[in-house]
């Protein structure tokens, strides 16, 4: 049974019409599960609306690098630990949290959640580190496994064949991990540091993994607790206020989660390693200045009420070509957009929202624009309420 799925509300199913020229017209029609399965097998279907491209989400497989040149981050301060501990199990009891570990590298983080009695899965993809993981089993207090796989190369979207050590179905199987209803509680913690160099390219990643309710996020409300770059945090809690950073990631993510700021910490607070040893022995010297700057903690809880009858798995697509729409031109008004993107009245949609139909993008925050698309969506003014044009695939974000 696909867990996620079960509280959900039922959710009409997008039907297109393909028209002269470029434009094609989506509709709604009856949703059958195989045609749910079959749109979300590696990619969408033909008969869907594609997403718009973006430049830190391309389709080159990179996890299929068999070395990993780019530096990694790891916990080296004890107390930094002991902190993150308590931000991770809270007051939950320690045996009943499950906590996915991301890269621990020489397992700081990773034994101190071990003594707090957590469960603790480590997905490292530096074979130097697996032995001296896999030696703080011998920890009487919690639960150990030890997984040789990069959890943030894990179920890459635009390949037909996934190896196992990349597929989160065949490993979270074999660890014994089941869905949970979306509805419930958070079932898993995850805690990495975000690699600078794909930092972007992983957040856009996690954002379609999220609204589609696949690959971790198949199991239920996934809580993310990462390091991140300052630019990257003021880009994520960015609203109007801060033009220069609000952005489609910003109204995405703010609509998905509960972002919570925990701390900043100084990046003398971890070590640097590449797949040969310390970073400082390399000659990676431009790679080594890049990581000197300071990281900040964040908390992203999915929301319970992220989907609803008219924002759901299914068309989640729209929601994010709608978004990106809008900020390919930000100086244009809202009723520009949306009478290019849809054929419903704009001003009959603006005024239900209370949204004047001269603001432009910088006037919205990111819960208008859930209200703006889930308005439309349940229109009864057409059959038809998506305009799609191909050639809106060019847009750069």
């Amino acid at each position: 049974m696909w867990g996620p799925a079960m509280g959900l509300p039922p959710r009409l199913a997008l039907s297109v019409l393909a028209g002269p020229g470029r434009s094609c017209i989506l509709g709604s029609g009856t949703a059958a599960r195989k045609d749910w399965q079959a749109r979300n097998c590696r990619g969408f279907s033909d008969f869907y609306l594609q997403p718009l491209f973006d430049p830190d989400f391309d389709e080159s497989p990179f996890y299929a690098s068999k070395s990993r040149s780019e530096p990694t981050r790891h916990v080296a301060c004890k107390k930094l630990a002991r902190n993150l501990v308590r931000n991770l199990l809270g007051f939950q009891k320690p045996s009943r949290q499950l906590v996915l570990e991301c890269n621990p590298g020489p397992g700081i983080l990773t034994e101190a959640l071990l003594k707090a009695g957590a469960r603790v899965v480590a997905f490292e993809s530096e074979k130097s580190f697996i032995p001296h993981l896999k030696s703080l089993r011998s920890n009487r207090f919690g639960e150990l496994q030890v997984v040789h796989s990069d959890f943030f190369k894990m179920d890459p979207r635009h390949q037909e064949i996934i190896k196992p050590e990349y597929d989160s179905r065949f490993i979270f199987q074999n660890l014994g991990i089941k869905a949970v209803p979306w509805s419930a509680g958070v079932p898993i913690k995850v805690f990495g540091i975000l690699p600078n160099k794909d930092e972007r390219r992983i957040l856009w990643k996690i954002l379609f993994d999220l609204y589609s309710c696949e690959s971790i996020y198949r199991y239920g409300r996934v809580e993310l607790n990462l390091f991140v770059t300052e630019k990257q945090f003021q880009r994520l809690i960015a609203t109007p206020k801060r033009p220069d950073l609000y952005h489609v990631l910003s109204v995405l993510w703010q609509v998905a989660c509960d972002i919570k700021f925990i701390h900043m910490e100084p990046w003398s607070s971890f070590s640097v390693h590449t797949e040969n040893g310390h970073l400082e022995k390399s000659k990676l010297q431009e790679s080594l200045n890049s990581m000197k700057q300071n990281l900040y903690f964040i908390q992203m809880t999915p929301r319970r009420g992220l989907f609803t009858e008219n924002l759901s798995p299914l068309n989640y697509d729209i929601f994010f070509h709608m978004v990106k729409h809008c900020f390919g031109k930000r100086s244009a008004p809202i009723i520009q957009h949306l009478r290019s993107l849809s054929t419903i009245e704009p001003i009959d949609i603006l005024r239900q929202v209370r949204i004047r139909p001269g603001w432009t993008v910088l006037k919205l925050y990111p819960q208008d624009f859930k209200r703006v698309f889930e308005t439309i969506e349940s229109s009864e003014d057409s059959v038809f309420k998506w305009v799609y044009d191909d050639s809106l695939e060019d847009i750069v974000v």
